[in-house]
């Protein structure tokens, strides 16, 4: 990987030796040019390219450069489109993010890193779309690591709907995510969040801009693996398990849940299958095999017990009345994503039918 530092000028030298690169890909493309620095008043980009198709008129593609781009100052200029027919607009940068590349196709305009990733596209003539390149140059390192345990707090309590359109402090925030969370962490999250454009912030507080978008980033980021996973079996069936599930609420004072399948049976039913899924917090795992009657196993299992790397995971827990209680929605979404067998399918299901709707009815989507 290339660390070189690319700002100003050596930005722009090598952005127009990477267009000049994907657009010589579409080798029937022929006739372009790319300039660097067009004087043109009232057209502020940096990279001009010219594309002479066949039938239409030249198309000019207006290439914007940043070194460090940030969703939550996208657009970074304002450029005219009097020309006929209207112009591309492009932007380009040493790195972008998945965010940052669906933030530029939400608003319309192309865009291409120095790995190649791109998109570019003219309507009805042209279609450039690479993705997965590894960075050739060192992407910049976030001002706060979204995987971790910590931030994921205060990621569910923004996510959650019960929360959703909630302006919050950022002491306040910190009391939701006690014991493990600084204010300092959530200064720093908070930070990251805005810059990324997952939520917006004013004098009075910050709140959710986009829900859809900061749940699929943290679900990218998540780390389903960090839970232990046991494998338990028990002869107990149907009304019986359903009541020493229950029991669990009262040996754990809160820290048993069902959660990823089991959880999304009763808030968005789409998959069926044989097991049970539960989070126990590990003070309390034997405890919790003793009420179920349940014995560790290696194969045939019909319990699936997840022992938390975070206590987390039990925010916002959905009260189901005489069943043990749900991980709530965005919790079991993420754990369904990484859960296998057909959870992604259960995951969309969720999405579609339980989170969304809650979003839309408070103004989110």
């Amino acid at each position: 990987m290339n660390i070189t530092e690319y700002k100003g000028r050596a930005l722009e030298r090598a952005a127009a030796d990477k267009l000049r690169e994907l657009l010589g890909s579409a080798s029937w493309l022929e006739g372009w040019v790319v300039e660097r620095y067009p004087s043109l008043p009232g057209k502020e980009f940096d990279l001009l390219a010219k594309l002479p198709i066949r039938g239409r008129k030249p198309v000019e593609l207006w290439v914007q450069c940043k070194s460090d781009p940030r969703p939550s100052l996208f657009p970074y200029i304002f450029v005219s489109s009097e020309a006929t027919p209207p112009p591309v607009r492009v932007f380009a940068a040493p790195y972008i993010s998945p965010n940052m590349a669906r933030t530029c196709e939400e608003n319309g305009w192309g865009w291409f890193d120095l790995a190649g990733n791109c998109r570019l596209e003219i309507p009805g003539a042209l279609l450039l779309e690479r993705k997965g390149n590894a960075p050739v140059h060192e992407p910049p390192r976030p001002s706060a690591n979204i995987s971790s345990a910590e931030s994921a707090r205060v990621i569910r309590a923004l996510l959650v709907p019960d929360n959703a359109g909630r302006r919050w402090a950022q002491r306040e925030m910190q009391l939701h995510c006690k014991p493990s969370v600084s204010l300092g962490l959530v200064n720093k999250v908070v930070r990251y969040l805005r810059d990324e454009a997952f939520i917006e912030t004013s004098d009075d507080g910050f709140r959710v801009r986009d829900p859809q978008k900061l749940l699929f980033a943290w679900r990218d980021a998540y780390r389903f693996d960090r839970h232990n996973q046991r494998r338990y079996f028990t002869l107990k069936r149907g009304p019986e398990l359903k009541q020493a599930l229950l029991s669990l609420e009262s040996i754990t004072g809160g820290h048993a849940a069902y959660c990823a399948f089991s959880a999304a049976d009763f808030q968005a039913p789409h998959v069926r299958q044989p097991r049970t899924w539960l989070f126990i917090g590990a003070d309390w795992e034997e405890e919790c095999a003793t009420a179920l009657d349940a014995k560790i196993v290696d194969t045939g299992e019909n319990l699936m017990v997840l022992i938390p790397d975070d206590f987390g995971v039990f925010y916002g827990q959905e009260s189901l009345g005489e069943s043990l209680a749900c991980t709530n929605p965005v919790q079991t979404y993420v754990d369904l994503w990484h859960g296998g067998n057909r959870g992604q399918e259960a995951a969309e299901a969720l999405l579609n039918q339980k989170l969304k709707p809650e979003w839309k009815a408070r103004g989110l989507l």
